[in-house]
């Protein structure tokens, strides 16, 4: 399936690409976002970063002189850029989440509806998989993951659930497995869910395996800081939990003019080419001069 970059079109005006000016796509992915900006530079650089070492094979496949591919999390951006001599950066983009490839590989555990191990992590090389994290969680740890992450109001019957499993030597050990656990805990008989009954939790997990949470956070002050004055910062956020840091850090920094009173969100055309851009919300903001 062709890859179809979500809002690209917004996200192109907020950056106002200069020719010459020097940008970061923080989250590669398939590069759709990232073509896109090659292609509006001259003499500018695009510099990109992706932890999954499927980006790092699909990036290699950009030969061109102005663009530079870091495998690492962007939360790694000012360490990153430093080792490359690069100061001050003209725009940034953040297109949060998991990306329609990662969802479409079964074997990275991120679709509930494909059997697969209990991966989920972006990179998989490094860090606890969400199996780790299901087989040595306390049961309130579980919980409050649920519920913080997830905001999920079934949290304690789930994690109480999944301790009672572990206790008996059952603990599912692939996607499917795990999410028929959750849904006959939550599922109500005779009611027609929107979503599949696990599909919070599976956010949740998501989430804490790869500490998305504390890196958007830490990834939005580092990009901030490197924004030369007039520098733009564009994210693309996919639940709530994203969107409601965004939107504090920016109003919260005096550094920033917010461009987006309220978030932008997909039109019904681009849903209709890509349903996947159904939950996007699209903020950004400009850095005054100093």
């Amino acid at each position: 399936m062709m890859h179809v970059p979500v809002q690209l079109e917004p996200v192109l005006e907020y950056l106002a690409i200069r020719p010459d000016g020097i940008y970061v796509d923080a989250t590669f992915g398939a590069g759709g976002h990232a073509r896109a900006i090659l292609e509006r530079l001259k003499t500018g650089r695009l510099v990109a970063f992706d932890a999954d070492p499927s980006a790092q094979r699909r990036a290699a496949a950009i030969s061109d002189p102005r663009f530079t591919f870091i495998a690492a999390n962007f939360r790694a951006l000012s360490e990153e850029l430093d080792r490359r001599a690069i100061g001050e950066i003209d725009g940034i983009l953040f297109d949060l989440g998991v990306s329609s490839m990662q969802f479409d590989d079964p074997e990275r555990g991120f679709s509930l509806g494909k059997p697969a191990p209990l991966d989920m992590r972006m990179n998989v090389y490094a860090g606890r998989t969400a199996f780790d994290i299901l087989s040595s969680a306390s049961e309130r740890e579980l919980a409050d993951m649920f519920f913080a992450y997830g905001e999920e109001r079934a949290a304690r019957r789930i994690a109480h659930a999944v301790v009672e499993r572990r206790s008996a030597g059952m603990l599912p050990t692939t996607t499917t497995e795990f999410a028929s656990l959750v849904a006959g805990v939550v599922h109500r008989k005779g009611h027609r869910e929107r979503i599949h009954p696990a599909t919070r939790v599976f956010q949740a997990l998501r989430i804490a395996v790869n500490d998305e949470l504390g890196a958007l956070r830490d990834g939005l002050r580092a990009a901030v800081a490197r924004l030369r004055a007039a520098g733009r910062i564009v994210v693309i956020s996919f639940h709530s939990l994203e969107d409601r840091i965004v939107k504090h850090e920016f109003r919260g920094d005096e550094r920033l003019e917010v461009l987006t009173r309220r978030p932008l969100v997909p039109t019904e055309h681009e849903i209709a080419q890509n349903f996947r851009a159904r939950s996007a919300k699209l903020r950004a903001a400009r850095r005054k001069a100093s």
